[in-house]
This record gives C-alpha cells, sequence and structure tokens, in this order.
C-alpha cells in the first residue's frame, strides 16, 4: 500500500516451498491475468496439468480472490527475487514463472530443485499410499526436478564468497534421486570440491569465540545478497 513504491524484493531463500494454489496465487499478484504459472506432466492422463494466473487456480472454495484488494501497480513495479540452495518446490514454481515471463530479475544462487509431484491414493478407509506421479514444469517447459531454478544473476552468499553455500545439499546431491526427465545428468565435480572445502572452513570456524564466527546474515545491513538486490533495483553494480 507504500504509494511511493519503486521497487521490490521477494526474499525466497531457504523458502522449503507450500501449498501449490498459494505459489500460483503469489505468481498471480506479480504477473499478466492468464498467462501459465506451472504445468505438471506424469504418464497419466489426470497428471497432466497447467495453471494459470487466474482466481479459478487459486481461489479456496467458498471464499472470495485474496488478490482483488493488491495495488495494480504490483503487476509493474521492478522486482528482484532472491533465491539460494534452501528455495524449493513451491517457492521454485514462483521464481520459475517470474524469470520466464520476464517479470523479475532472480539473484542468488541455484535452487534445490524439489520439481516433483506426490498424490495421496487411499488403500483403505484411514490408510494410504504417497506416490510421485508427475513433475513441475515451468512456463517455457523447463523442468524443476534435480536441476531447480538458475538466477539471471549469481551472487555469492557473503562478501568473501560462498563460505558455507556448498554444504547445503540440493535434490541432485540424494541417492536415487528423481531425475529431471530432460537428458543425462552430470556429476558436479566443483561442487563436491567446494563442499569439501567449506566442511574444512566450518571446522576452522567452530575453533574460533562466538563472537568471531562469520555466520551469513539474513534480512540486515549486513545481508550481502539483499544488499545487492537493492543495488540492482537502483541500478548499480552488483
Amino acid at each position: 500500500q507504500e504509494p511511493n513504491l519503486k521497487g521490490m524484493v521477494l526474499d525466497l531463500r531457504n523458502d522449503p516451498g507450500g501449498l501449490l494454489d498459494a505459489a500460483v496465487a503469489i505468481s498471480a499478484a506479480f504477473l499478466p491475468e492468464n498467462v501459465t504459472v506451472v504445468t505438471t506432466n506424469g504418464q497419466l492422463a489426470d497428471s497432466k496439468a497447467t495453471y494459470k494466473a487466474a482466481p479459478d487456480y487459486y481461489q479456496r472454495r467458498g471464499g472470495g480472490d485474496p488478490l482483488r484488494r493488491l495495488p495494480a501497480t504490483l503487476k509493474s513495479i521492478p522486482l528482484v527475487v532472491l533465491v539460494n540452495e534452501g528455495s524449493a518446490s513451491a517457492s521454485e514454481i514462483v521464481a520459475g514463472a517470474l524469470q520466464d515471463h520476464k517479470r523479475a530479475t532472480i539473484m542468488g544462487s541455484q535452487t534445490f530443485g524439489k520439481g516433483s509431484v506426490q498424490t495421496v491414493r487411499p488403500l483403505g478407509p484411514d490408510t494410504g499410499i504417497k506416490l510421485t506421479t508427475a513433475r513441475y514444469y515451468t512456463p517455457s517447459g523447463k523442468s524443476i526436478q534435480a536441476k531447480g531454478i538458475v538466477p539471471d544473476v549469481m551472487i555469492d552468499e557473503s562478501e568473501e564468497g560462498n563460505i558455507f553455500a556448498a554444504l547445503r545439499m540440493r535434490e541432485a546431491d540424494l541417492d536415487k534421486h528423481l531425475g529431471s526427465g530432460q537428458g543425462e545428468e552430470k556429476k558436479d565435480e566443483a561442487r563436491e570440491k567446494a563442499r569439501e572445502e567449506a566442511r574444512k572452513r566450518m571446522e576452522d570456524e567452530a575453533k574460533k569465540p562466538a563472537a568471531e564466527r562469520k555466520i551469513p546474515e539474513f534480512g540486515s545491513d549486513k545481508d550481502f545478497q539483499l544488499v545487492q538486490a537493492l543495488n540492482q533495483l537502483k541500478g548499480r553494480a552488483v
């Protein structure tokens, strides 16, 4: 509701996700009406679906449009989305939609890559089984599964670089994970090396007094990535 708002940072770092309709709604707040937000595709016909930036795809039964009171400026205001390895599932859907429609600049590091759809099949009155039935795809058709969203602008987590980022697991790091369905995956040797270096740094930091330990800041004026996002909005060098 700020009348003088000139830009916005949507911080999705370390956001593990949530409900699909909520992801569609957040995307719809910034996108033109009726554009595609995300699609699903699997082996069965009922696993194939398209979700668009329209009330029919996010409005809860019996309720009104929760976006109807939002200012129209949200559709055009300069927008930066911050993501990192902890951004997963629903947050990746939002970032992917805003990126594909060129509505926002995505900044940070490659996201987790949780792009699979789970469906609960009942087995009895009080039992069921959860099955992976489909994958999520961005509006341009890119699979989110095991790939994640690659930012438009890659930014280290601190001025000293990516001190501990490599320690964060991604979907592709998990044994027997579901592939993207779009080509063969290759092991990231550079990431493995960075993870080993990060482990050594963490051990060294743990030996220091608490006041001297270098811990990445989130949301403060010392948050390096947030500062760079604001620089992007202000047209300054990043």
